[in-house]
């Protein structure tokens, strides 16, 4: 290009990541976090037919912040990626590391090779088995993984969300305090009382047989905070 026209690529990176940053905290927080019999996933979402948090393999979920056309895409691309390796291979071979690895690379390309970035952070998240430790990984809109211990946060006002987990959270804490904190945490920050239908919550069960994934009513909730 001409030198008139000229952008640094520093600056072209740059331009992008706000661009990401902004779609991103457009959405509202979603949270993941360790309780005693596995994970729970709460995500402030008034859509009743819009799913923030999904089933990925048996004992893996995902979760997705930002352009839900986006998240959408890359939630089936992850669940063809994990059937398939399952299959080739073993049931065992399919991690939440090795999806989140599979996650960084797309969405880390597009970022430095297309001109439009993806407007998404996810959340992979796979409970523990057979004494194993739960795992928890946050991939950024530029394909960074975080490996996240105990709670993650993503979209909305994390940082905020995050500082109010940080006070309160506990190590293997009931399901009961995990979902009154969670909700504390989400109204604290909104500065204004979530209605339970306008939550989307589900779990990772340890104690499952089979599929460890499972969704949670709101008539549920509303019994486990009682």
């Amino acid at each position: 290009m001409p030198l008139p026209y000229y952008v640094s690529p520093e600056q072209v990176m740059q331009d992008k990541a706000e661009y990401a940053k902004k779609g991103i905290a457009k959405g509202r927080s979603i949270i993941a976090m360790e309780y005693q019999d596995g994970v729970l996933l709460v995500a402030d979402n008034p859509s009743a037919s819009l799913y923030k948090i999904s089933e990925v393999y048996d004992n893996i979920a995902l979760s997705g912040a930002g352009k839900y056309s986006e998240f959408e895409n890359l939630r089936k691309a992850g669940i063809r990626h994990a059937d398939l390796k399952g299959f080739m291979y073993s049931r065992e071979d399919v991690t939440a590391r090795s999806l989140a690895n599979a996650y960084s690379q797309t969405v880390g390309t597009v970022f430095s090779q297309e001109l439009k970035p993806l407007e998404v952070e996810m959340l992979v998240v796979q409970v523990g088995d057979n004494g194993r430790s739960n795992e928890i990984y946050r991939i950024s809109f530029d394909g960074s993984i975080f490996d996240e211990h105990g709670y993650a946060v993503i979209g909305g006002k994390s940082e905020a969300v995050q500082i109010v987990l940080k006070e309160r959270y506990k190590e293997m804490s009931s399901l009961k305090d995990a979902v009154s904190l969670c909700l504390h945490a989400l109204e604290h920050v909104t500065s204004q009382k979530l209605p339970l239908e306008g939550l989307e919550v589900a779990v990772l069960a340890r104690g499952r047989a089979g599929r460890k994934f499972r969704r949670v009513p709101a008539s549920e909730v509303r019994q486990i905070l009682a």
